[in-house]
């Protein structure tokens, strides 16, 4: 629309909300709707863009009227092609606020796709005999194929050589589930028979290695990337063709990083596989136990319903529909770039949206102040689904963030050098079967930065931890965290360490249970790694975390830590309570006097300086210790039905043992309140209540109902015998 348009349509706005000073002024956006029109309920634009537009036009004229505006997005399929973006110029105020909102679900859906839709008349028979013979013979006759060319996909990206996470590739999507791409096993993993050569490990050079980049240290392997061979069971690799790509996805070395390598040969007779090139941390000598890996993006593995592959030099995508493909036909992601942005934008509500089936990350708020994302559903992302950083007082709230490619929100905010906080919240969000692509250290929340607050969140399903925690002065609060760690090791359903100058933050009042397998090492409901210090426990419930707590491992877990209090918790069947690797002091002289811990305690931050030392006084001379014990602390917890209290560096102060219920509720029923007549409170002077019926998700205008909870749990007066 032309200037002289666009005058128009400001002039109409303006007089429709002189009409209704006390409200916010509506504008209509709808899948039906024209960008002509002026936006009334009658005339529906077409496009949030056209709203933005009309919006920027209200704010050019006479201001944005009081109350703000109300963009109601109609129910119905709105295909993206590309980022909708709000800058600066689109932000409301705290008194006229911009809202984007959606019908929901009385209104029906409001949906924003980052793919395109293949309908059931897209596809056709497999008849090819090539491609036939390649496939599984339970698949022939159910494969159907579709040419992406003719959907205007020409360039669906490529698997690297080496990756780890989600490629840039397409995904498909049926009946707002994502499909699995053909791979073998179906389920679970595949074991490797042996490691014949463990090739180079670029890991040695550093954690930012360029794939091919020539050594930096004389004297070492200057073939940073010489690969690996192993040495595999069965015989079903002999169906694999190489020519056409075969990537193998698995835990290599650590059962904390997995990573996909293309196989360069495979020895039929010797069944050996040679990769393409070397893993990060080199093959095997990592953690105990079997090395895991399954392969994937083949076309003679497509033997299941709801597997599907994508011929890279075709472009022909072939499926087994699990189901009738019906009018909805199937989704391909294709959109790379966010399906939402925010940028420098402030007092800016998104509300009741579906955001979903991207390639990236579904939303982005970036800087500005005081954005709201309230009430919506992002699944079946490529990677993230909500990324805040930057800012202040922004909110995620009242959300269901599942089946995300990688992590389910990121919450970053704050200055660190001047602690500065952000004031970010997450709340009352129901986040889970994240990390779907990649299998570690895709959390389902992501904190950083100063001073920002997870609350009333339920986290769970999902291979590895649940929430990555870096930067000062936290609030981890009343969420509920379960079944996650669930195929990893060495790790912690709560995770953060790494750089001692991070600390100041409490993690209290959160359950956490049924936690992790046992792997190896072991794992952790809460884990301080390497030299991780100055954080508060208290009053959380821990309920069968922490197996098996092989070596030092515990339901708390500090390695190398000190300065951590545990503090009015309590744990119920955990093999062990807390838990702690300490540290020599050689190994903390050559920690604090290494490039890394002198970069994150010195010139990204000064430690040795306010507000550093002002906010934590046992900072004061961290550098030169003179023999001060580091320890941590264990007191007033109830440790019952467990192995053991402690292990490691912990002075332990008034901790209670039983080998019984210490009064809860209705532990059978997973309410572990504890009765106002409890023992605990007899053996522990000054223990505090815990408020465990805050504990998780609630109901309100945004969250109407609760999702159904799957408890079972029997005490073992009342288990059945082994």
């Amino acid at each position: 629309m032309g200037g002289t348009g666009m005058a128009k349509l400001a002039a109409t706005l303006l007089l429709a909300a002189a009409a209704f000073p006390a409200c916010a002024l509506e504008l209509h956006v709808a899948v039906d709707g024209n960008d002509a029109n002026d936006g009334s309920a009658g005339a529906p634009f077409a496009s949030l863009e056209r709203a933005r537009d009309a919006i920027r036009a209200l704010k050019t004229g006479a201001g944005l009227p009081e109350g703000g505006v109300v963009v109601r997005v109609h129910q119905g399929v709105y295909h993206r092609q590309g980022t909708f973006a709000l800058a600066a110029e689109d932000g409301g105020t705290a008194a006229a606020p911009v809202v984007y909102r959606g019908d929901g679900p009385e209104g029906g859906e409001t949906r924003l796709l980052g793919g395109v839709r293949l309908t059931e008349s897209s596809f056709k028979p497999v008849t090819d005999p090539a491609i036939l013979e390649r496939l599984d013979e339970a698949a022939r006759g159910q494969v159907v194929q579709a040419d992406l060319r003719e959907m205007g996909i020409t360039d669906p990206g490529k698997y690297p050589i080496r990756f780890r996470g989600a490629a840039a590739v397409p995904e498909v999507f049926f009946q707002n589930r994502r499909m699995q791409i053909a791979r073998w096993p179906n389920e679970d993993w595949t074991t490797v028979e042996k490691v014949i050569e463990r090739g180079a490990r670029p890991r040695d050079r550093g954690s930012n290695v360029a794939v091919g980049a020539a050594p930096t240290t004389p004297g070492q392997d200057s073939n940073w990337d010489r690969p690996g061979t192993i040495q595999y069971q069965g015989d079903r690799p002999g169906r694999w063709n190489v020519e056409r790509g075969v990537w193998l996805n698995g835990y290599w070395c650590y059962d904390w990083y997995d990573e996909a390598l293309k196989v360069k040969s495979i020895d039929l007779e010797k069944r050996h596989i040679t990769f393409e090139i070397a893993h990060f941390y080199g093959i095997g000598g990592g953690n105990p136990g079997p090395r895991r890996f399954y392969a994937f993006n083949l076309l003679e593995e497509l033997d299941q319903p709801g597997e599907y592959y994508l011929d890279p030099d075709t472009l022909i995508l072939y499926f087994w529909p699990p189901a009738p493909l019906g009018e909805e036909g199937v989704l391909v992601s294709t959109l790379g770039e966010p399906l939402v942005s925010l940028r420098d934008v402030s007092h800016v509500t998104l509300r009741g949206l579906i955001l979903e089936a991207c390639q990236g990350t579904a939303l982005t708020v970036d800087d500005g102040r005081e954005v709201r994302i309230q009430a919506c559903t992002v699944r079946n992302t490529g990677t993230t689904g909500i990324t805040v950083n930057g800012g202040e007082r922004h909110l995620v709230e009242g959300c269901d963030i599942h089946d995300t490619g990688t992590l389910g929100l990121v919450l970053t905010g704050g200055d660190r050098p001047t602690l500065t906080p952000a004031g970010h919240e997450a709340r009352n969000n129901h986040i889970y079967r994240f990390g779907r692509r990649q299998r570690t250290y895709a959390s389902g929340i992501q904190l950083g930065g100063v001073g920002n607050r997870l609350a009333h969140n339920l986290l769970h399903d999902a291979p590895h931890q649940a929430i990555g925690m870096a930067g000062n002065d936290h609030i981890v609060e009343f969420n509920e965290v379960h079944h996650v760690i669930m195929e990893t090791d060495d790790c912690g359903a709560l995770y953060t360490g790494r750089n001692p100058s991070n600390r100041g933050s409490i993690i209290r009042y959160n359950f956490w249970h049924h936690l992790g397998t046992p792997l190896g090492h072991g794992n952790a409901a809460i884990y301080f790694d390497d030299g991780d210090g100055g954080q508060t426990v208290f009053g959380n419930v821990f309920l069968r975390t922490g197996q098996p707590s092989y070596s030092n491992f515990g339901a708390v877990f500090n390695h190398g830590g000190h300065g951590n209090w545990i503090d009015n918790n309590v744990f119920v069947e955990c093999r062990r309570a807390v838990g702690a690797s300490p540290w020599g002091e050689s190994r903390w002289i050559s920690m604090l006097k290494g490039d890394l811990w002198q970069t994150r305690l010195l010139k990204e931050v000064d430690i040795t300086k306010p507000p550093f030392t002002e906010r934590y006084p046992e900072l004061v001379g961290y550098f030169e210790p003179e023999g001060k014990p580091r320890v941590n602390l264990a007191r007033r917890n109830v440790v019952a039905m467990c192995g053991e209290v402690a292990k490691g560096n912990y002075v332990e102060e008034n901790n209670w043992v039983t080998g019984e219920d210490p009064g809860f509720v209705d532990a059978a029923a997973g309410n572990f309140a504890l009765r106002e007549d409890a023992p605990v409170f007899r053996e522990i002077p000054g223990f505090e209540p815990i408020p465990f019926a805050r504990i998780g998700l609630y109901r309100d205008e945004l969250r109407p109902s609760l999702p159904a909870r799957e408890w079972s749990y029997a005490p073992p007066a009342q288990a059945a015998a082994p």
